[in-house]
C-alpha cells in the first residue's frame, strides 16, 4: 500500500499493468490529492517524447540555475498554441510531488533531453525493501480511495487483493422489503418464508404495525408475540456480535468487506454498536469500517447504539459511553435553505438531533399522547432517563434546558444563534424543519460524493409511511408536502383493508341512496293518491257536495251526543 504507479493518461494503464501487479495504478488526473511513500512514474516522458522535447528545446541547465525564474505569457493573448505544453508541465509537477520519500522514474528513453536538463542519470538496479501489506492495510486503503472518489482502484483492491465476494444471503434493504410486502399482502403467495422474513424485519427494526398486520391479515400467528419477542428475536441475525470471540465476524469481513451488509441491512459496525461489543468495534474500526455508513432509514452505528440505550437501562449505564466515543461522528452539517450550519459534538443541539433521528419512526408507528407524529419534551426526557453524564451532561438532561434548546431553534424564532432546526407543530410539540438538509455521502459513478439530502428524504419518510399508524397518515402527507415530497400512496400491507373499507363505504352509500329513492317513491305515491282522492270529490257548491257536507256534519253530531251520553252514565260532570 506504500507504492503507487502513475501514468500520463488512462490509455497508458494497459501497458503498465503488464509490468506492475498493484491495483494502485493512477493516471495523472486521478493522482491529484494523493500521496504515497513511493511513487513510480512509468513511461511518463517516453510515451510523450516529442511534447517534452518541444518544451525543453532551447533551454539549458544554466537557464534554470538562477535565483528567480521568470514566467511570461505569449505576447499574443489569442495564441493558444502553447496551452498544450502547460498540461505536460503541470502533469510532471503533480507526478513528482505525489512522492513522500522515494520517486522511481521508469523510462524507455533514458537519454531524453528533459532528463539531462534536470540532471537525472540512469540509476542501475534499484534496491527495494521487500514488504507485504496486511489485509487490514488494504481494507483501509480501499476505503480511503473510495472516499476520495477513486472507485476503480478501490474495486481493484477488493477484487484482486482482498478477493472479496458478495454476501451469500439476501439483504432486506428497502427494495427487497417492498418486494416481500407485495408477495405477502398484495399477491397473497402461499408459504411462510416471506412472512417469516417480514417478521424478522419487524422485530429487528421495531415495526409494530407490520407485526399486527402479519398476525391479523397474513395469518402469521407467531407475530402475536411481537412485543414479548422484540428484544430477543430482533437480535437473531446478529447474535454473534455479542460474543467476546469474534473471529468468525472478522473472517466474514475479510470475505465480503468490512462494511458488508447483514441480512437486515446492518453493517458489522452497526451490529457491534447495538450489541455494545467495544472490542469488536475497535477491531472493525482498525480495519477501516465506516462509522457514518447508513441503512435505509438513515441510521448509522451511533443511532443503533442509542436505540439500545433508550430501551435498555443496562446498556445505557454500561457500554454506551465507550461506544459513543468510538462511533459518534464529530459533527453534523445541515443546510437550512438560507445558510450552512455545523453542529459539533459538544453542542447541546447535537445530541438532541441524534435522539430525534432515532425516535422519528416511533412517532408514527407507536401510540402517542396526541396524533401529531411529533416530539414533546417529556418523550425525549423519558428516552434520556438512564443516560450517563459522560454522554449527556446532567444539566442538559432537564426539562427547562431541553425546552429552551427546542424553542430557540424554531424556524421563525428571533434569536441570534438560531440554527432553524425545528418546526413547532403545536404548543410544546416539535418536528424537524422540513426545509432542512443534511450532508451525506452517496455513491455515484465515480465513487462516493458528498451531497445535501432533504431531512425527510434522509429519514426515508415514504418508507416510514408504509408502517405508520392510521391516525398519523394525515401527518405523513403534511410533512411530506411541506418538504416538497410526493404524496405517499396507501401502504402495501393496508391496500386490501382500505379496499374493503372503501367497498363497504360504497355499499353503505348505495344502500342509503336506494333507501332515499324508495322514500321518494313512497312520497310520490302518497301525493298521487291524495291527488286522485281530491280529483274524485265533487266540486264545491254542487248538490252532491252539499249532501256530502250535510252527511259529515250529521256524523259529527251523532258522535258528540254518544260521548255526552256516556259521560252522564259514568257520573262525570
Amino acid at each position: 500500500t506504500r507504492f503507487a504507479v502513475l501514468v500520463m493518461r488512462d490509455e497508458d494503464k494497459a501497458e503498465a499493468r503488464k509490468r506492475f501487479a498493484t491495483p494502485l495504478l493512477f493516471s495523472i488526473h486521478e493522482a491529484k490529492g494523493l500521496e504515497y511513500d513511493n511513487i513510480v512514474l512509468f513511461r511518463f516522458v517516453s510515451d510523450h517524447r516529442k511534447d517534452f522535447a518541444d518544451i525543453v528545446d532551447g533551454v539549458e541547465a544554466a537557464d534554470l540555475a538562477v535565483e528567480n525564474l521568470e514566467y511570461r505569457r505569449a505576447r499574443d493573448k489569442e495564441d493558444k498554441s502553447l496551452e498544450v505544453y502547460k498540461f505536460f508541465v503541470n502533469a510532471l509537477y503533480v507526478a513528482l510531488t505525489r512522492a513522500i520519500r522515494n520517486l522511481y522514474v521508469v523510462e524507455a528513453d533514458i537519454g531524453h533531453p528533459l532528463f539531462r536538463l534536470l540532471g537525472l542519470a540512469e540509476g542501475g538496479a534499484a534496491k527495494l525493501e521487500s514488504t507485504k501489506s496486511t489485509l487490514e492495510d488494504w481494507q483501509k486503503e480501499a476505503r480511503k480511495l473510495e472516499l476520495q472518489g477513486k472507485q476503480e482502484q478501490a474495486d481493484a483492491i477488493r477484487r484482486d487483493i482482498l478477493r472479496q465476494s458478495p454476501v451469500p444471503w439476501p439483504v432486506t434493504d428497502e427494495a427487497r422489503l417492498r418486494e416481500l410486502l407485495v408477495k405477502t399482502f398484495r399477491e397473497r403467495l402461499p408459504g411462510s418464508k416471506h412472512r417469516q422474513q417480514l417478521y424478522d424485519y419487524a422485530t429487528c427494526h421495531d415495526e409494530p404495525e407490520l407485526a399486527r398486520m402479519l398476525a391479523e391479515d397474513a395469518d402469521f400467528g407467531a407475530a402475536r408475540a411481537f412485543e414479548r419477542q422484540l428484544s430477543t428475536h430482533g437480535r437473531k441475525t446478529w447474535m454473534p456480535y455479542f460474543s467476546r470471540s469474534f473471529k468468525d465476524v472478522l473472517r466474514q469481513c475479510d470475505q465480503h468487506g468490512v462494511d458488508h451488509r447483514l441480512p437486515l441491512n446492518q453493517t458489522p459496525l452497526m451490529a457491534a454498536a447495538a450489541a455494545g461489543n467495544v472490542a469488536l468495534i475497535d477491531a472493525l474500526l482498525e480495519r477501516g469500517a465506516d462509522p457514518e455508513a447508513t441503512d435505509h432509514y438513515g441510521w448509522n452505528a451511533l443511532h443503533w447504539a442509542l436505540r439500545e440505550s433508550f430501551r435498555d437501562p443496562a446498556y445505557a449505564r454500561g457500554p454506551l459511553g465507550a461506544v459513543f466515543e468510538r462511533v459518534a461522528p464529530a459533527r453534523i452539517d445541515v443546510n437550512t435553505g438560507e445558510r450552512l450550519v455545523r453542529i459539533d459534538r459538544h453542542h447541546a443541539e447535537y445530541f438532541l438531533l441524534q435522539t430525534m433521528w432515532v425516535l422519528f419512526r416511533s412517532r408514527f408507528s407507536r401510540p402517542q399522547r396526541r396524533f401529531l407524529a411529533a416530539f414533546e419534551a417529556q418523550a425525549i426526557l423519558d428516552a434520556w432517563q438512564h443516560l450517563p453524564a459522560a454522554v449527556l451532561r446532567a444539566e442538559r438532561n432537564k426539562r427547562q434546558h431541553l425546552s429552551s434548546v427546542l424553542s430557540r431553534n424554531e424556524v421563525a424564532r428571533d434569536y441570534a444563534y438560531n440554527r432553524q432546526l425545528f418546526r413547532r407543530v403545536e404548543q410544546g410539540w416539535y418536528q424537524f424543519n422540513p426545509q432542512l438538509s443534511v450532508r451525506r455521502r452517496v455513491r455515484g459513478e465515480g465513487g462516493e460524493v458528498e451531497t445535501w439530502v432533504p431531512v425527510f428524504q434522509a429519514l426515508n419518510l415514504p418508507l416510514v409511511a408504509e408502517f405508520a399508524r392510521r391516525e398519523t397518515w394525515h401527518m405523513v402527507n403534511e410533512y411530506g408536502e411541506a418538504a416538497k415530497l410526493a404524496l405517499c400512496p396507501t401502504p402495501i400491507m393496508m391496500e386490501r383493508t382500505v379496499a374493503r373499507e372503501q367497498e363497504a363505504e360504497r355499499a353503505r352509500v348505495e344502500a342509503l341512496r336506494q333507501a332515499e329513492a324508495l322514500q321518494r317513491e313512497a312520497a310520490a305515491a302518497r301525493d298521487k293518491a291524495r291527488a286522485a282522492a281530491q280529483a274524485r270529490q265533487p266540486a264545491w257548491g254542487t248538490p252532491q257536495a252539499k249532501a256530502r257536507e250535510i252527511e259529515r256534519i250529521r256524523r259529527e253530531i251523532e258522535a258528540r251526543q254518544a260521548a255526552e251520553k256516556g259521560d252522564k252514565q259514568a257520573g262525570k260532570p
